[in-house]
């Protein structure tokens, strides 16, 4: 099947797996997936998620219906996701940190039957209940369960088309909670339609894309979609590291790449950074985590291409998109709404505020979630409606929208401390704490007080080489504060916990200040 691509691609809506028909006849022996081991031409892409996808359907495989998939990013991780989407059926990739109980239950909201896992995650479910009817191994055959070269149908095998509408679901993205379990939040395929396809705005043609992030996080995705649907290379890293990226990105001329705030960081720091040659590069994407100003403008200044960030959330909403190199003066917002985004801010009562006052973020877009998988009510508490009924998504960050109309995040609204009945907002003392010459990172959290409600509580960490004297970084700090804000006390820890992605998680940090005071 050939078709049209860039034409096809400028339509409402369309099938995703055309593309990828498309491009293994037109594209043939260019590189479509390479994860630094194995590689696969475009034609192999297509005749691979060909049989994949017949032979899910062969098994029993439903319209919408979820296909699970665990492990290390790989290009067989990949031909998986990509399979499941060409069956009719419904991607779900599972968190690969989450706890065992917390996979076993992600397994039973998604419906899935089938599920493609490696090695190592399957000796950690060991003894669990994971559940499908059917364990495909992604790395070789283990046990009973076929290593999915052997299971998938016969050559040249196809699926039946299943004639999906932009209504039905394309994805699962299993939400990276700490405690509980994950929420699913479904795409449809019409939305994943409308994301992808504004690649084109920003060359995304024939791109090498260096993908540093799990496959299973919509971080990755939201470069790795457009990257298939406009015939580029998938340049797939199974584990991040700063030399590695650098040496691949070198090497294979990328493009584009998406980076988390950390990964940036390191990158900025690592001694040998400026010996590598990144000249190809045209446009370096960040989203997931807070990005400085400060960091934003050495990335600038150091790295070939523009920089883009990206400002959402993986249930939608609104979508933000700062084009730094465009707006230097705007390095402390995370850009505009963006193709008909729309955004303000609602107080604590739900009433919409007048433009430039702080409050909680609404938004909405064309690339909304359907909602979360099986939790209708959790899908109303994210919501809010406006006096005709239209549904905004409750974006979860505190914020305000200046004069020409860039967002400015003030913190995330389960972090506001509420001290004596007064606002404090995290980002504000974490700013002061940052302001020591040995302070590398500053976190800020509220902790219960019997006199205030609550009390904010710090945590930091030194820069390389350097000791803190938390006593006299506190009363430094203090001294910069309004009576209201001032910290209750401050601790030295060896790293911030963060998440695959580069996500500060404060939940870890709460359990840190419970056990110090416990």
């Amino acid at each position: 099947m050939t078709l049209d691509v860039n034409a096809y691609l400028e339509q409402p809506y369309g099938d995703f797996s055309a593309l990828i028909s498309s491009h293994g006849a037109q594209r043939g022996e260019q590189m479509a997936l390479d994860d630094g081991d194995d590689r696969l031409a475009w034609h192999e892409v297509d005749a691979l998620t060909n049989r994949m996808a017949a032979q899910l359907q062969a098994d029993g495989l439903k319209r919408g219906q979820a296909v699970a998939i665990l492990g290390t990013t790989t290009v067989h991780y990949a031909l998986a996701y990509l399979a499941a989407i060409r069956a009719g059926g419904c991607a779900a990739p599972l968190t690969t940190s989450a706890a065992p109980l917390q996979l076993e239950a992600m397994m039973a909201d998604s419906g899935a039957m089938h599920l493609f896992i490696d090695a190592a995650k399957l000796a950690d479910l060991a003894g669990k209940n994971i559940a499908p009817e059917r364990v495909i191994m992604l790395d070789g055959v283990h046990g009973d369960y076929p290593d999915y070269r052997d299971w998938m149908a016969a050559e040249g095998a196809a699926p039946t088309d299943l004639e999906c509408t932009g209504e039905d679901p394309f994805n699962i993205i299993y939400s990276s909670g700490t405690t509980g379990t994950p929420k699913g939040i479904v795409h449809s395929r019409q939305m994943r339609w409308r994301q992808y396809t504004a690649g084109a705005h920003f060359g995304m043609s024939g791109q090498a894309s260096m993908l540093s992030t799990p496959l299973y996080s919509n971080t990755t995705l939201g470069v790795f979609l457009p990257t298939m649907a406009y015939g580029g290379t998938a340049l797939l890293m199974k584990k991040f590291s700063v030399e590695g990226w650098l040496k691949r990105a070198e090497a294979a001329r990328a493009t584009h790449t998406m980076l988390v705030p950390v990964q940036y960081k390191r990158l900025m720091e690592y001694e040998r950074f400026d010996d590598f040659d990144l000249s190809s590069m045209q446009l370096k994407y960040c989203t997931s985590a807070p990005f400085s100003a400060e960091l934003k403008a050495e990335v600038l200044r150091r790295m070939p291409g523009g920089l883009v960030e990206i400002y959402s959330m993986t249930e939608g909403g609104v979508v933000c998109l700062l084009l730094a190199h465009e707006h230097p003066g705007k390095l402390h917002t995370v850009g505009i709404p963006w193709d008909g985004s729309e955004v303000f801010t609602i107080d604590e009562g739900g009433l919409r505020l007048p433009a430039g006052e702080i409050g909680e973020l609404v938004g909405r877009s064309r690339t909304m979630m359907s909602g979360y998988q099986n939790q209708l009510e959790k899908t109303e508490e994210a919501s809010w409606y406006d006096e005709d009924g239209t549904r905004w998504q409750r974006m979860g960050d505190i914020g305000r929208v200046d004069d020409d109309g860039f967002v400015e995040l003030v913190g995330r609204a389960k972090d506001m401390i509420i001290s004596g009945g007064f606002n404090i907002y995290p980002v504000d003392l974490e700013a002061e704490l940052l302001k020591h010459p040995h302070v590398e990172e500053a976190a800020v959290i509220g902790v219960p007080s019997e006199r205030w409600g609550e009390t904010p509580l710090g945590f930091v960490t030194a820069k390389k080489g350097a000791s803190l004297d938390t006593d006299a970084v506190l009363a430094e700090t203090n001294a910069r504060l309004g009576k209201t804000q001032r910290l209750s006390a401050l601790h030295a820890i060896g790293e911030m916990p963060r998440s695959h992605i580069g996500k500060l998680l404060k939940t870890e940090l709460r359990e840190m200040a419970a056990l110090k005071t416990g």
